[in-house]
C-alpha cells in the first residue's frame, strides 16, 4: 500500500467515504499559536495552493468564518470545484443532544459559506451541558456535565443530517471501540472515521486493527506531538515529563530523517501515513505546510517502521487529557481516557 501513496490518495471506509490521507488541521492549541481571522484564511489559501484538499475545522474552534472566507475566494474564481474539497468539522460537546444537532450544524455551515460539509464528527463522547459557553464550568472551576449524553439517540440525529443533505458522511472523534460498537449495532450509516489523539508514544495499535476490521479508517490528530499545546493542557502542572517529550528531537526520528533526506515531521507523518491513518498536521507557516503534504517522494523502510514503533507505550503514550485543562471531564461515564 505505502509504495503507492500519492498527495492525492484516499483512505477509504466501508460507508463510502474516500477521505484524503493528508489535510490541513486549524484548531491553534495555544495563546501563543491563536491566528487572526485573516491569517487563518492565508493558511487555508497556502494550503489550497500546495495542493491540500482536505481541510478540519470544528464549531470549538471559532475559526469557520476564517475557513470559509478561503473556500469561497477559491470557489468564486473557479479555482477549484465544491467537490475537489473535503470538508470536515464538528459537532461541539454542548450540542451533544440529539434536538441540538441540526441547529449547530447548519450554524457551522453559515460560518463555513457551504451547503454541506464531507464529514461531520461528534467532537467527543462526553456532553456538557448546553449553552452559549463552550466550556461551562461552576462556581468551583468544575465543567458543568450532562450525565444524560445518548450516544444511540445522538447518532440517529447524526443520520438525519445525511439524510437532509447537510453532510455526505458521518463520523467520530475521541471514541473508543466499546463505544463505537454500541453504535455500529444501531447504525443505519456506519460512522466513517474515529479522530484521535494519534502519534510516536501513542499508535493506537488496537484501535487501528479494530478499524481495518470494520472499515473504520482513523485520523491523527497531535501527529507531530502538539509542543505548542502542552502549556494549555498543563495549566494545573499534572503533565508527566513523558507527556510533555516532543517525539521531532528523538534521535532515532532525526536519524531517520537525515537518511531520507527529510525532516523530522515529515518522517512523523509518512509512519502514521504507512500505517493507514490520515494526518491533520496544523500549521500556518507556507514552508511548513507545503513541508507536510511533501511526503509522498520517499517511503520508510521495514526497519525504520520496527525503529519508530518501539516507542509506542499504549495508553501510557497520552499526552493531552481534557481533565488537565479544565477539572471534571474525567468524571463523565462516556470518558474516553483509558480504553482502546
Amino acid at each position: 500500500m505505502s509504495a503507492k501513496l500519492t498527495k492525492d490518495s484516499v483512505f477509504t471506509a466501508t460507508s463510502g467515504m474516500r477521505m484524503p490521507v493528508v489535510g490541513l488541521g486549524t484548531y491553534a492549541r495555544s495563546t501563543e499559536e491563536r491566528s487572526s481571522d485573516e491569517d487563518i484564511t492565508k493558511a487555508v489559501e497556502y494550503a489550497l495552493e500546495a495542493g491540500y484538499r482536505h481541510f478540519d475545522t470544528a464549531y470549538m474552534y471559532r475559526n469557520e468564518k476564517a475557513v470559509g472566507n478561503a473556500f469561497k475566494k477559491w470557489l468564486d474564481s473557479g479555482k477549484i470545484k465544491r467537490e475537489e474539497l473535503f470538508v470536515v468539522t464538528k459537532l461541539p460537546m454542548v450540542g451533544n443532544n440529539e434536538k441540538l444537532v441540526e441547529r449547530y450544524l447548519k450554524e457551522s455551515l453559515e460560518d463555513l459559506q457551504l451547503s454541506y460539509v464531507d464529514l461531520y464528527l461528534i467532537h467527543k463522547p462526553v456532553g456538557f451541558q448546553p449553552g452559549k459557553v463552550l466550556f461551562p464550568t461552576d462556581e468551583n472551576g468544575y465543567l458543568k456535565l450532562d450525565y444524560d449524553t445518548d450516544h444511540i439517540a445522538l447518532w440517529k440525529a447524526m443520520e438525519a443530517q445525511v439524510d437532509a443533505g447537510r453532510a455526505k458522511f458521518i463520523g467520530l472523534s475521541d471514541f473508543t471501540i466499546a463505544q463505537m460498537e454500541r453504535i455500529l449495532k444501531i447504525a443505519r450509516i456506519r460512522p466513517s472515521t474515529d479522530q484521535v489523539e494519534c502519534h510516536l508514544y501513542f499508535q493506537r495499535k488496537e484501535l487501528r486493527e479494530w478499524g481495518k476490521k470494520n472499515g473504520i479508517p482513523v485520523t491523527s490528530f497531535a501527529t507531530l506531538g502538539s509542543g505548542a499545546a502542552v502549556s494549555i493542557f498543563d495549566k494545573g502542572g499534572n503533565m508527566t515529563e513523558q507527556q510533555k517529550k516532543n517525539p521531532m528531537t528523538e534521535e532515532v526520528v532525526i536519524r531517520i530523517a537525515q537518511a531520507h533526506g527529510k525532516s523530522p515531521g515529515q518522517v512523523l507523518l509518512r509512519h502514521m501515513v504507512q500505517l493507514g491513518v490520515a494526518v491533520i498536521p496544523k500549521s500556518s507557516h507556507p514552508d511548513r505546510i507545503k513541508q507536510n503534504i511533501d511526503i509522498f517522494d520517499f517511503e520508510l523502510t521495514d526497519k525504520d517502521m520496527a525503529d519508530l514503533g518501539a516507542f509506542d507505550l499504549g495508553e501510557g503514550g497520552r499526552k493531552f487529557f481534557v481533565s488537565n485543562m479544565v477539572k471534571g471531564y474525567d468524571k463523565h461515564p462516556e470518558c474516553p481516557y483509558g480504553k482502546p
